[in-house]
């Protein structure tokens, strides 16, 4: 490779680099997922949030075990709000809400010599859009084969990184180092498609047996979060060489602020992040080449 055409990557990625941190100033987008979730996580209906933690588990098997084929889920009172009430006879799902109590609640007060405002768990009974009347859930137009690129088809092929299509979301998994995707038909579109591909295949260079990428020795316990800045900055460095998206999508900014708040606004650590994206990202290429 000529030192003209590194010059040139070294640019594009500079270019990429800085037109990200320029719309995490500017104030990024909310980031949400390139695909359509079909089962997925299950989600409040009224909010449009996704349940958290032990809720998740919580309505992921209260859905299996009743056999509900929709995520979405609301209260007694929001089910009528939103104009469907919740039959008569079915059984509600309980999920739990963190509240942090001010001054003069009767938790609050407990204890005068703790100046801590504490946490209470308070419950809360959910229905499922299986349960209540003339709900009709969202359809989901299927991405059409015909809309593939082939050069990024060739070029995701050659990689020696197994890929499977055969989840609801998008990882990487280490302890068997595949790529783990939802189906091609899924996605809202195909840059969609492979800038997630692109951002687990830059996880998957990580590994021990490739990159050996450790960031412990730096960033500590903030390691998962650079980690996820060098796969999303990969992601889009890659998909501006393959000539997916000229420009980062918004989706990059709004996924990459969402971690440098965990790295209390750092934006110097994307530039770190960046080399090692960039060093990923000539993994793929040189054994893309090599096929």
């Amino acid at each position: 490779m000529t030192s003209t055409t590194n010059q040139q990557k070294g640019d594009l990625y500079t270019s990429v680099t800085n037109q990200i941190v320029a719309a995490i100033k500017a104030g990024a987008a909310t980031f949400e997922m390139p695909w359509q979730c079909i089962g997925g996580l299950p989600k409040n209906i009224a909010s449009d949030r996704s349940y958290r933690g032990i809720n998740t588990l919580l309505l992921w098997l209260m859905g299996n075990s009743r056999g509900y084929a929709t995520p979405y889920w609301a209260t007694f009172k929001q089910w009528r709000e939103l104009g469907h009430p919740v039959r008569k006879g079915e059984k509600s799902a309980t999920v739990v809400f963190w509240k942090q109590l001010t001054a003069g609640e009767p938790e609050a007060d407990a204890d005068p010599a703790d100046t801590r405002r504490p946490f209470v768990a308070r419950a809360y009974h959910v229905f499922n859009a299986a349960q209540v009347e003339g709900y009709t859930p969202p359809t989901f137009q299927v991405l059409a084969e015909s809309e593939r690129d082939q050069a990024a088809e060739r070029f995701f092929a050659s990689l020696p990184i197994t890929v499977l299509h055969d989840d609801e979301r998008a990882y990487y998994l280490p302890s068997t180092d595949t790529v783990h995707l939802p189906p091609f038909a899924r996605f809202k579109d195909a840059n969609g498609y492979y800038s997630t591909r692109a951002h687990e295949c830059v996880h998957a260079t990580g590994a021990p047996a490739r990159l050996d990428r450790d960031l412990t020795g730096r960033f500590g316990s903030e390691s998962y979060a650079v980690e996820e800045l060098v796969a999303e900055l990969g992601a889009a460095f890659l998909c501006a060489e393959l000539g997916l998206s000229p420009e980062p999508r918004p989706d990059h900014a709004g996924y990459i602020a969402s971690w440098l708040k965990v790295l209390k606004s750092d934006h110097r650590a994307i530039f770190t992040a960046a080399g090692k994206a960039q060093a990923a990202v000539d993994w793929l290429q040189e054994h893309h080449e090599a096929q």
